[in-house]
């Protein structure tokens, strides 16, 4: 008996060391919107091309990391002069194309002054604007000195726009991307998905995921059996009409972040009597932000007081500072002489300016004021308000990164002008050190916030569903991205 036990264990020991261990799953099909025109970011403003190429694909001397920090990607570190025109950088070696052609300074120089070319076809031509000259130093080594500083210049060559590209294959990467990212094309099977896999050489921490495939799933109609059916794992962001039916279902997460959508009420600040801060601050005290969000978003969303994401390091909360207040909104508005004060509301043909609209219309009437809703088309709001500044107030999401220096602008639609801001915004284009800079964006938000050019309402929601076994997808939307190299399935 004690041999037949003896000879049980090993067989059982042999049996188990034969048996390999659970493997986690490697493949993963997330659900997009929109189906990007092409896949090549440095040649096209659609953000559904960063949402499938950008740090999976492609890469940059920096990224824009989940809560819109500036890390470092093809640039292992960097040194700045101290006038802030020279900018140093020292680039990953071992670095290789998926075509197997290598990296090196070279390709930086071509990348940037193709970018900056007068030719260029880069929808962001902007952002590299103030480049002098871009050097080799040698393979490994590249100088860029600018006209003038920029303090944003580390963060704009993270934008998707920036990546850096080989002069071998720059020509066919809108069909056929090729980058140095974790991630290589596959396929493409138009109108259907886009396949990436997992390359082989890659210089940095290899991903965990083997294949990705991003499946076009336009609509909440079709995103929710799919989601729900196991035929897409991830959608990243949701249609929020859909989450309702997924919410509350333990084999899904439902991840509510933030983007960089401040959606405002704007005023004209050029126009009698929104001229006036005590009838700017009486509006903004007239309107409930939660009850904004709640009927115009889905209860989805984040408020806010000033013109700031609220994932971004250097966010203030400031909705304290003109709470709903009701009574406050009529003293004040008595006090200014507007009371019964016709005002026209011009609404972009889009759910959070519609719904929004009814729900602020009614609040302004409650304190005394008489709005007109009028509902207009794309084209129209950007004819009469941006362009025009034909309005009183409109409804409206400022979508742009770091767009806060729009106010600084002298003949931007919403005609705000205020010499101390112009100032910070300012020395925020010549300031690069990250502290001071983080200050800066504090002050400049401290006068948005008490002097209301805008009525603040909240952030645009980043819905995110995907099954309760994965993480490393992102939780907030700094930028369109939907980067997979942190992405994994756990047991």
């Amino acid at each position: 008996m004690r041999k037949w036990k003896l000879g049980l264990g090993v067989a059982m020991l042999a049996l188990s060391v034969s048996m390999p261990a659970f493997a986690a799953r490697t493949d993963l099909v997330l659900g997009v919107i929109l189906e990007p025109p092409h896949l090549d970011p440095t040649a096209g403003a659609a953000a559904a091309i960063d949402e499938i190429v950008y740090a999976n694909v492609f890469e940059g001397l920096t990224r824009i990391g989940e809560n819109g920090d500036v890390l470092p990607d093809l640039a292992e570190r960097w040194t700045i002069s101290d006038d802030g025109k020279v900018y140093t950088f020292k680039l990953r070696t071992g670095v290789k194309f998926h075509d197997g052609t290598s990296f090196d300074a070279d390709d930086v120089k071509f990348s940037l002054d193709r970018a900056r070319a007068p030719d260029s076809t880069n929808a962001q031509k902007g952002l590299f604007a103030e480049i002098d000259t871009v050097n080799v130093v040698d393979p490994a080594t590249v100088k860029i000195t600018l006209k003038e500083p920029q303090g944003a210049f580390l963060y704009n060559l993270g934008w998707g726009d920036a990546v850096i590209v080989a002069p071998e294959s720059a020509a066919t990467n809108k069909e056929k991307p090729i980058g140095t990212g974790p991630f290589r094309f596959d396929s493409w099977a138009r109108g259907s998905s886009i396949k990436l896999v997992k390359s082989p050489d890659y210089w940095g921490e290899p991903v965990a995921l083997e294949r990705a495939e991003f499946r076009i799933v336009p609509d909440a109609a079709a995103a929710v059996p799919a989601i729900l059916s196991g035929d897409i794992q991830a959608y990243p962001f949701f249609p929020s009409d859909g989450v309702s039916q997924i919410e509350g279902d333990s084999r899904f997460k439902v991840v509510v972040g933030s983007t960089e959508g401040e959606t405002i009420l704007a005023m004209n600040n050029r126009k009698p009597p929104f001229d006036k801060l005590k009838v700017r601050q009486a509006i903004a005290y007239a309107i409930d932000r939660q009850s904004v969000i709640d009927g115009a978003s889905s209860g989805l969303g984040t408020p806010i007081g000033s013109h700031f994401a609220p994932h971004n390091p250097a966010y203030l909360d400031l909705t304290g500072v003109y709470p709903h207040d009701p009574e406050k909104a009529r003293a004040l508005i008595k006090e200014a002489g507007a009371e019964g004060l016709k005002l026209t509301i011009k609404l972009p043909p889009t759910q959070y300016a519609r719904l929004g609209g009814e729900i602020i219309a009614s609040e302004l009437r409650e304190v005394g004021l008489d709005p007109e809703l009028v509902p207009i088309e794309w084209a129209e709001w950007l004819s009469q308000v941006f362009t025009d500044k034909n309005f009183d107030a409109t409804i409206v999401s400022h979508t742009e990164p770091n767009d806060i220096d729009i106010y600084a602008r002298k003949d931007y639609y919403f005609g705000y002008d205020n010499p101390a801001f112009d100032q910070i915004i300012a020395d925020l284009n010549t300031e690069n050190d990250e502290a001071k800079r983080k200050e800066l964006y504090g002050e400049a938000q401290k006068i948005l916030a008490q002097d209301v050019p805008a009525a603040y309402l909240f952030e645009l929601p980043k819905v995110g569903v995907w099954d309760a076994k994965l993480e490393g997808l992102w939780q907030n939307a700094p930028i369109q991205a939907n980067d997979l190299t942190k992405v994994r399935w756990t047991d």
